[in-house]
This record gives C-alpha cells, structure tokens and sequence, in this order.
C-alpha cells in the first residue's frame, strides 16, 4: 500500500511516513538479504518500509529496483534473465519473498500460486478488542468474508457480508468495534447495484499467544488479496498493531506488526518442495505476553488530536516525550512502562 493518498487534488503524506523519515535510521535506505538463488529464482528477506514493486507514478525504492541492481552489478542482468514479479507483500509488511529470474519460471510460480502447493505463513500482533473480551475469539478459526476498496484503495470487509452461517457464528466476531473501523469503509468505490464489489477471501488463524492487550497470531492464506490479513483482523476488531490505514490504537514497533515468516512452494523448473521461513523480532511475542497497559498514543493519532485543537483555536498537545509526569502518575503508574513511553 502506497503512503502517499491523492484526493480532491491534495497531496497527503501518512503521519507515520513523517515518523520513520525524522526517527527511522535506514529510511530510504533499506537493505533485503538473499536467502537463496539459483538460475531460475531468488528469495528474498524484504525489511518493513520497502515496497515489494514499483507502482504507478512512485519513485521510491522497491525490492525489484534492489535485485535488478545487484544483478546488473555483478553482471548477469539480461533481458532474459533479471527479476520477475510473483507475488507481492505490503510496504509495511516484512519477510520472505520470491522471484522468478526468468519469465518462464515466473509463469509455473504464479500458475501455482493458489492451486493449494503453495504456503504462505504470517505472524502478527493484533490489538485486543475493549471490554475484556479478547477471550470470545476460539483459539484457531477460518474468516471466509469478501474484501472491498474505498476510495483511498484500501480493503475492508462490507457490511452486507454479514451473511447467516459466515464466519460470525464461527469465530466470535465482537460487534462492538467502535467507529474507528467504519472509516476504512465508508468511502467505497466500485459499486455495482447499490453494493460495493467485493473478491472473495479466506484467512486461517491460530492464536500463538493471548495476552492482556494483544495476540499474537499464525495466519495463513488461501487467497492472497491486497491487505487481506489486515482487513479481515480489523473485521473482528483486532487490528495489528502499528496500523495507521485501520486505525491502530498502539505503535509498539513502530511499524506495522506484520512478517511473513514461511514461504513454501514448488520449484517451477525441478519442481522440488522449497520452504524458507525468517522468525519475526522475539520482542513480539515478549511485548504480548508482557502487555502494554499504558501506551504511547501513535503519530497518527496526535495528529488528528493536533488537527480538531487547531481548528477549535487551540495550541497543539504536548508530546509525550516532553510531558511531565503528574504526581498521581508518579504514584500509580509503572515507571519502566514510562520510561519506556519517553515520558
């Protein structure tokens, strides 16, 4: 997903965009790490912040641009042999990746994608819904629900899917998630007789860890739709961590908490069993089971915090980083949780 949004002829950059450009040390300059290749493809380790491939009108840096560099630098770039997309992971999302290096093992890869040889694993750490009721969800489950784009081509799972024998009997869908999640969904585009068109897609989760604020998750997918784990956690209301698009609550990581951590599938020319897998940062499963009763709000929300005070005449808020600590704070609080929040 692009950080940059056009609409009604405004250019708008993400508050966490302007984040990662002031704090993030490798920003603009992101490295991936090959985990394998041989004459037919290479795979790939690809950090949070890089986007997989070029879209139209971007200049940003890609993964693509990265490999076809390293190749034409060592001097096997040709036209017949340089990297081909497969498949594609968010900007914001980190983890395994392959491509094809020419374009008839491109074809075989892309032919399997989802014909079932072909796994894909994810870990990621969602919020846990308010009201204690992070318990409601079964500890493994399927959320078959069709995905939508609004306007700002972000997926979201429609009201109308809310559909008898559909994965709210299933899996517990809590039906209190609050307004912030009808954001994501009310601009929609692409309608069809009143109804926004939507593509089918399936999600299986198993619950790594439950902890007082968040879960981690295991999920893998049989459809691979543009923000589809996404779209469908922040359907239950559980959205991941550090999501500006879905309205996060928390930033723990300062990025999105989305890896994908396994890759398998079938070499499109020996058509050998091939499986990767990278380990998303142990501070994850740390900061679940720990739980973070006392958050530092992310960028995003300041900024709109900022935004509604300067139009009602207001000064902006004081970040957390530079405001004092009450004395009530002093006496009930947790000092590492606020050492921790820069306070």
């Amino acid at each position: 997903m692009a950080n940059k949004v056009h609409t009604a002829g405004v250019h708008h950059v993400k508050a966490s965009t302007h984040y990662k450009r002031e704090h993030k040390a490798d920003y603009g300059r992101e490295r991936i790490c090959i985990l394998y290749e041989d004459a037919d493809i290479i795979v790939i380790e690809k950090p949070s912040g890089l986007l997989s491939v070029p879209y139209p009108g971007s200049k940003a840096r890609t993964a693509l641009d990265l490999l076809e560099k390293l190749m034409r630098g060592r001097g096997d770039w040709s036209r017949s042999h340089r990297p081909f997309t497969v498949h594609r992971l968010d900007r914001d999302t980190s983890g395994v990746m392959v491509f094809a290096l020419n374009e008839a093992a491109q074809k075989k890869l892309m032919a399997r994608w989802h014909d079932g040889t072909t796994r894909k694993v994810y870990r990621a750490v969602a919020e846990n819904p308010s009201g204690g009721r992070a318990a409601d969800l079964p500890d493994s489950g399927t959320i078959d629900e069709p995905l939508a784009e609004n306007a700002y081509h972000v997926a979201y799972v429609p009201r109308s899917s809310n559909r008898d024998g559909g994965h709210d009997r299933d899996v517990g869908r809590d039906r209190d998630v609050g307004r912030d999640r009808d954001v994501v969904r009310d601009r929609n585009v692409g309608r069809r007789g009143g109804q926004p068109q939507t593509v089918r897609a399936v999600t299986h989760y198993r619950i790594v860890m439950r902890g007082p604020t968040h879960t981690l998750f295991e999920l893998e997918l049989d459809t691979g739709k543009k923000n589809q784990i996404r779209a469908h956690l922040s359907f239950l209301g559980r959205p991941l961590a550090g999501d500006e698009n879905y309205r996060a609550r928390t930033d723990p990581f300062h990025r999105l908490a989305l890896h994908a951590r396994v890759l398998e599938f079938l070499h499109p020319v020996t058509g050998k069993k091939l499986s990767f897998e990278v380990p998303e940062d142990a501070f994850w499963l740390e900061y679940v089971e720990q739980g973070d009763a006392r958050p530092a709000a992310p960028v995003w929300k300041q900024e709109r915090q900022d935004r509604r005070r300067r139009e009602e005449g207001l000064p902006a808020s004081v970040p957390a980083a530079h405001r004092r600590v009450s004395a009530k704070e002093k006496a009930h609080g947790s000092y590492i949780a606020l050492g921790r929040q820069g306070r």
